[in-house]
């Protein structure tokens, strides 16, 4: 019995220290780990904003070709005699005057 109770403590004591070393520095680092990820969180990469912007970007072009497709039907329309056709091709025109300054110009090499 004492045999068998030296076989089980002399691992035991060996690997216990190592363990204990071990749930010490986790401790220790939990705070610098918790406050890093937070960090993390928090600020944004400059490829996550550029990839950001750049979604941006492409729905405003989106939203402008859909506006120019809408102003040419409300222009054909007006000039068929529709009245309100003019006003909405008016009204769809400064939409596009608004969104015309936020997209940037392509690069010179396209």
């Amino acid at each position: 019995m004492h045999r068998l109770a030296f076989a089980v403590l002399v691992p035991a004591v060996v690997l216990l220290p190592g363990c204990l070393a071990k749930t010490a520095l986790d401790v220790v680092t939990a705070p610098v780990k918790v406050v890093s990820k937070g960090v993390d969180l928090a600020t944004t990469s400059q490829s996550e904003a550029d990839e950001k912007r750049g979604r941006e970007i492409r729905k405003q072009e989106e939203r402008l070709a859909k506006l120019e497709r809408l102003y040419e039907k409300q222009l054909d329309e007006c000039e068929a005699g529709s009245r309100r056709s003019c006003d909405d091709a008016r009204d769809t025109y400064a939409e596009m005057q608004q969104i015309i300054p936020t997209i940037p110009a392509p690069p010179e090499g396209d």
